[in-house]
């Protein structure tokens, strides 16, 4: 048996959200017990090889890779990889949860930062993803930008030109995939910049139904790259991905600006690709008894009086669990839960002293 309840705080997850709020707990003088599914830490940017982070700039390996080396090198910091919480009981201030790997922590409250799953294009199968080499995701491509060199999958070529289209996999009724997951517009922009810094000759396209590059991300991403970059952006619906008879990829639709149908050929075609609810939640809502919004995420407490809250009392929640999350807010969010966390035992402990 891991931990005394009173001064220890589960933390389901270690993405920017976990690490952050783990790191919080320990500076606070509490015991953070960290359990995470996969066999290293760092959630999405490392497990999915980000190049550079928005807004940042700093690449995601040298970012995250300090959050993870405060949580792992913390002495007061538990931490169990490749591990699952496969059960969860008792009340705030004393709750027991039981981990695949057969231990069992004691802990006071929970932190679920169980981020989010990346759409999978197969389910958009016109867009050409699964059928064509060249066509990838944001993720490959960030990894090809890690990798520094920019090139056709098929055949190792140069692209002369790239297209990006945008919400693949969000505001999409037809696919089941209502939401805006906020941040693809930023991150397709920031890789579009990224694309033409290593590869000067390659023009890049940026299809979109409309831009939400939100707050400060406007100067910075969206006229950075048009001005900078020479990113060009068209306003269109994309209605297949197909390839012509020279090799090239064809992207077909309508330019819904001039009302006139497009065939235009590229060499290789990005999905931005949206994030899903976790697809382990209808699991991490049997085990820890919180519900889940219609859509699938992590439901959201009551907000104002209950910031990071879940609808079980004592367990709380942060970052792309509750829906798509920027990563900087992420963080914020981490710190948040945290201190909500120690809030819940400070005030059981005054309780229990009278």
């Amino acid at each position: 048996m891991q931990g005394d309840a009173s001064d220890t705080v589960l933390v389901v997850g270690a993405g920017p959200a976990g690490l952050s709020a783990a790191a919080s707990i320990a500076a606070a003088g509490f015991r953070p017990v960290v359990v995470e599914k996969e066999d290293v830490l760092g959630g999405a940017p490392i497990l999915s090889g980000y190049a550079k982070l928005v807004p940042s700039g700093e690449w995601a390996k040298d970012a995250i890779g300090r959050m993870v080396a405060r949580v792992e090198q913390d002495a007061s910091t538990t931490v169990f990889k490749g591990t699952k919480v496969t059960g969860f009981e008792g009340e705030p201030g004393d709750f027991t949860a039981t981990l695949s790997n057969g231990e069992h922590v004691k802990a006071g409250a929970a932190i679920l930062a169980t981020g989010f799953t990346h759409f999978d294009s197969i389910n958009k199968p016109e867009w050409g993803f699964g059928t064509y080499e060249d066509v990838l995701t944001t993720t490959q491509m960030e990894q090809m930008v890690a990798g520094g060199k920019i090139f056709c999958p098929s055949d190792g070529r140069v692209p002369e030109r790239v297209a990006i289209l945008l919400c693949v996999g969000s505001r999409d009724r037809q696919i089941g995939r209502e939401w805006c997951s906020k941040i693809c517009c930023t991150v397709s922009t920031n890789l579009a910049m990224e694309i033409k810094e290593l590869s000067p000759t390659t023009d890049v396209f940026i299809y979109y139904m409309d831009i939400r590059t939100f707050g400060l991300y406007e100067d910075k991403f969206y006229w950075k790259s048009q001005e900078e970059f020479k990113t060009k952006f068209v306003k269109a619906r994309i209605a297949e991905v197909t390839t012509s008879g020279d090799g090239r990829l064809l992207v077909k639709g309508e330019d819904t600006l001039v009302k006139r149908p497009i065939v235009i050929p590229f060499d290789i075609v990005v999905h931005a690709i949206g994030m899903d609810p976790n697809e382990d939640n209808p699991e991490i809502s049997k085990v820890f008894g919180v519900g889940l919004e219609k859509h699938g995420f992590i439901d959201r407490a009551e907000f104002y009086t209950s910031t990071c809250g879940t609808t079980r009392r004592g367990v709380f929640a942060a970052g792309s669990c509750y829906a798509p999350e920027t990563i900087d807010d992420s963080i914020s969010q981490g710190h948040a839960a945290a201190a909500r966390a120690i809030a819940e035992l400070h005030a059981l402990a005054r309780k229990k002293a009278g």
